[in-house]
């Protein structure tokens, strides 16, 4: 069975379904797509249904990855995958509040201290999206190289 990882922000049109589609493009590079899935959902469904945000979609279409998502929130069957990553602490908090979870939970950002962030900002109010896909690109990296060091993929 495939490791599952699930990005989640507030509304799911901006950081998560970003983090979503250039994880799964360095998953695809790595060559362990039979290995790995993501997805991604929001902790709000206020934009359930809805494609990624027009900046979500330019600045993904600018780097040349692929995507293909439809907004939707958390749902507690969510709780089952084995990685659950927020874009900030009320998007954990959320996902805590949910319920009980035997999944690795945690902020994206921290595997990237580096950056000097521990909330991902949110382009959908700062407009940065091209700050937020170099973000997503650092830390969904580095989540890549845990996942791998975990299971022994090295």
């Amino acid at each position: 069975m495939p490791i599952h990882v699930m990005f989640v922000c507030l509304g799911n049109i901006c950081r998560s379904p970003m983090a979503e589609a250039v994880f799964l493009a360095q998953v695809r590079d790595a060559g362990l797509e039979g290995q790995i899935t993501a997805d991604s959902c929001g902790t709000a469904g206020w934009h359930a249904g809805e494609a990624p945000h027009p900046g979500t979609q330019r600045v993904l279409q600018a780097h040349g990855i692929p995507f293909e998502h439809r907004a939707r929130q958390l749902r507690t069957d969510d709780l089952a995958a084995d990685y659950l990553i927020a874009m900030d602490r009320d998007n954990l908090e959320g996902i805590r509040k949910l319920g009980k979870t035997d999944a690795e939970t945690s902020l994206l950002l921290d595997f990237a201290p580096e950056l000097g962030l521990r909330d991902m900002p949110d382009p959908y109010y700062t407009d940065r999206f091209e700050e937020t896909y170099r973000q997503v690109d650092t830390a969904c990296a580095k989540l890549l190289a845990h996942i791998r060091q975990r299971e022994g993929w090295e």
